[in-house]
């Protein structure tokens, strides 16, 4: 699929973003992307041939210092973006997801997987969630769960639909990228943790979301969600400080040039800060991981239009640059 990755550099927010890259078929490189199309290899401009994106985050504070003074340099050894392919950002090692995290779209998915015997209109069914969703932010409990880094993929590559999901949704969101390792942190303090922010498609199989076969089971979030490639990541990680609010940014995804999802991390339940403070109560945030930060309104079951063969999903968020995925149906041997 061609991409003009010059272009999709100009769209992200401050001096510079960092990426994997890599030309035809030679071994990916850490890369520093300043606008207007210009990328330094990280390993050789640090002299590190061994670098790598994560290993960046592992020594954000003393790095940080360094990526700024690249963005100053013009005798640095630039190179256009022009025909490099874009990789995710980064291979993390754990993934955190937040579900039913924007108040508007949880009303939606309520209303749409309403059983066909349920007695209440849709304004009463669209009253009662919305009440649930205000008592959930009342309470101060984020639903987190984990996913899987081998269900990442690249911002411009295919994503398969396996031949047994069959009802493949998107999910635009706006993710944290972890880089100070975070254990028991307060709210205050979370965002001394956060590195910068990507963006990510976290496709689910709504089919699959609920247990068939035992109710009191409830979701299965290892079958929906982690196919190979349901998560498209970047095509760009922009630090923190160039984001002025990561609460207030437009998140939209367009399927086949239509707009499908598009709304402000103002309807977020629970912001950021708060997240991250959560997970880590439980666990150890670790550089480079990834924490997802729900999806907005404007889903397939929605609109009652899922995932196809040859769809193609265009996702952008203000200030990260943009992605742009094919959906390829998975074929299997006869």
């Amino acid at each position: 699929m061609p991409v003009n990755l010059a272009a999709a550099s100009a769209s992200f927010s401050g001096p510079f973003a960092l990426g994997v890259l890599s030309a035809s078929d030679l071994v990916s490189f850490p890369g520093f992307v300043a606008p207007g199309g210009r990328v330094l290899d990280l390993r050789t401009a640090l002299g590190e041939p061994a670098l790598t994106a994560r290993g960046i985050f592992e020594r954000w504070d003393e790095l940080l210092p360094r990526l700024h003074e690249f963005a100053a340099d013009e005798t640095a050894d630039w190179r256009p973006l022009e025909h490099l392919r874009a990789h995710a950002p980064v291979e993390p090692r754990q993934v955190f997801q937040s579900g039913a995290n924007y108040r508007q779209h949880v009303i939606d998915l309520e209303v749409a997987h309403r059983a066909p015997d349920d007695p209440r209109t849709v304004e009463e069914a669209r009253a009662e969630i919305a009440a649930v969703m205000d008592r959930r932010a009342a309470e101060d409990l984020p639903y987190v769960f984990t996913g899987l880094p081998s269900a990442i993929t690249g911002p411009f590559d295919d994503v398969v639909l396996p031949d047994w999901a069959e009802q493949p949704d998107w999910e635009l969101e706006l993710a944290a990228v972890i880089a100070r390792p975070a254990y028991r942190v307060t709210v205050a303090e979370a965002l001394e943790h956060v590195a910068g922010y990507t963006i990510a498609n976290d496709l689910t199989d709504r089919s699959s979301v609920f247990r068939r076969d035992m109710k009191a089971i409830g979701t299965d979030w290892l079958r929906c969600k982690n196919a190979p490639g349901f998560t498209p990541l970047g095509p760009w990680i922009v630090p923190a400080e160039s984001i002025a609010d990561p609460g207030d940014l437009r998140v939209t995804l367009k399927l086949n040039g239509e707009t499908m999802q598009d709304e402000s991390t103002k309807d977020m339940l629970f912001g950021i800060a708060r997240l991250v403070s959560y997970i880590s109560r439980t666990s150890r945030l670790l550089p480079g991981d990834l924490v997802l930060t729900g999806s907005p309104a404007g889903n397939g079951m929605h609109w009652g239009r899922l995932l196809r063969d040859g769809d193609v999903m265009e996702g952008s968020i203000t200030g990260l640059g943009a992605q742009r995925n094919r959906c390829v149906a998975e074929r299997t041997a006869s």
